[in-house]
């Protein structure tokens, strides 16, 4: 694999088993994004390369940018359990009923293995992260609904259902967004808050170099929350 060929050669390694090598290039620039050309976890270590055709002094305030995204994406979890009985009042004793769901993260750029299983799926999820950029951008909601739907089929993502469909997608995120919008609010608030956090904790582990504590704390829930009142974060 040339990937594990290229770090053996740049790191004076000899690792053989490609299995070992995740692959984490930052992917969110389906449309107009900032992304880098390689990123891959092997033993441990995450390996981030960028061609540049000429000198480029800022060079290392890229990578930074690159290593807080890359930790992020690692610290937001891909999927999670959620027990019914985490929603009742009193938790003195064990309940006598219980559920169990599977909650998984399908938002662009995450459980990339499920993603290429399911090409549909992948393409919902381009879709659905193209449409929330162009929100972004302070576009009139349906303007910048129209225009993702139109960006996508031009690039062939969801194409045919997206032609298909268009009208019918189109009544059905916009309503969606209009009666999610005070949920949303305060999830997107939540959310910023969460990445301000872990970004601060990123920061701060990589200035005192516990690199170790970083790479736990993208495993292990628990001990992250330690980290964080450590720090009083």
């Amino acid at each position: 694999m040339r990937k594990k060929d290229k770090n053996n050669a740049l790191n004076g390694t000899d690792y053989q088993d490609a299995s070992q090598l995740q692959v984490v290039t930052i992917e969110n620039a389906v449309y107009v994004m900032m992304k880098n050309d390689l990123a891959f976890i092997l033993a441990g270590t995450i390996n981030m390369y960028e061609h540049q055709s000429t000198y480029n002094a800022n060079m290392p305030l890229r990578f930074l940018i690159y290593l807080v995204q890359e930790y992020q994406n690692l610290l937001e979890p891909e999927e999670r359990i959620l027990n019914l009985s985490d929603a009742f009042i009193s938790r003195e004793r064990e309940a006598d009923l219980e559920l169990r769901v599977r909650m998984l993260n399908i938002n662009y750029g995450y459980n990339r293995e499920l993603m290429e299983k399911c090409r549909v799926l992948k393409e919902y999820a381009m879709f659905v992260d193209i449409s929330r950029q162009y929100i972004e951008q302070g576009l009139p909601r349906q303007d910048a609904v129209e225009d993702a739907i139109q960006y996508c089929i031009e690039q062939k993502i969801l194409a045919e259902t997206l032609t298909k469909y268009r009208a019918e997608v189109l009544g059905m995120i916009l309503e969606e967004f209009d009666k999610d919008k005070y949920e949303r609010t305060i999830r997107s608030e939540g959310r910023e808050e969460g990445e301000e956090r872990a970004n601060k904790l990123i920061i701060a582990l990589l200035e005192q170099n516990r690199i170790e504590d970083l790479k736990r704390s993208t495993r292990d829930p628990q001990y992250r929350e330690d980290l964080y009142r450590e720090f009083h974060i």
